[in-house]
């Protein structure tokens, strides 16, 4: 059983969904500049809330129940049957001018290892961590073995025809090519098997 922070005030649409998908995003931004970002926008109509976030460091605070969502994506059929993860990451990242930092396009800088790889226009990102990772998978796990989704994984991060009719664990890029979560740097393959197997190699 993995520890669960929880951040009460936010509230659903509806709740007792069976849930088919679970889809995996990012911040774009540092975690507590997101959680204030959704109490000052939140309301009836903008509850764009994660079911869950995981921190950097691995914490994992949850946001709404398992069978609860909010207007997270337009279509209201996906956030129904789907339990939303957001992971802490900047996402991509441009060279600040004279500067050995990096900057997204909120203004967040950061000056770490950057992941390097030309995808969607971009070419450097931030890096998830590690314990980050492992905790993303290991409560993907419980939450199939919970909810009795499909231990079954989209092992890459670029769009996929009818990615709505997919039974498992999916990443918002999945769904369109305008974002960018989750960026390359995410190890899918490692994911994937770890998904299949609950064990890491």
């Amino acid at each position: 059983m993995i520890e669960l922070k929880k951040i009460v005030g936010f509230e659903s649409l509806l709740s007792n969904y069976e849930k088919k998908q679970i889809i995996l995003c990012h911040s774009s931004r540092e975690v507590s500049e997101y959680l204030t970002s959704l109490n000052v926008r939140y309301s009836v109509e903008l509850n764009k809330i994660p079911n869950y976030i995981i921190d950097r460091e691995g914490n994992i605070f949850q946001l709404l129940d398992d069978y609860e969502f909010s207007n997270f994506f337009p279509s209201e059929s996906i956030n129904k049957k789907s339990i939303i993860i957001c992971l802490e990451n900047l996402g991509w990242l441009e060279k600040k001018p004279l500067s050995t930092d990096y900057i997204n396009w909120k203004g967040n800088i950061y000056n770490g290892v950057v992941y390097e790889k030309k995808w969607r226009d971009y070419f450097y990102w931030q890096p998830y961590t590690e314990i980050q990772f492992q905790n993303t998978a290991l409560l993907c796990v419980e939450l199939i073995n919970k909810l009795g989704i499909k231990k079954q994984v989209i092992g890459h991060n670029t769009k996929v025809d009818y990615v709505e009719s997919f039974e498992g664990v999916v990443c918002r890029s999945n769904f369109n090519t305008r974002h960018t979560d989750l960026n390359p740097s995410f190890n899918f393959i490692k994911f994937e098997n770890y998904i299949e197997n609950e064990q890491f190699a």
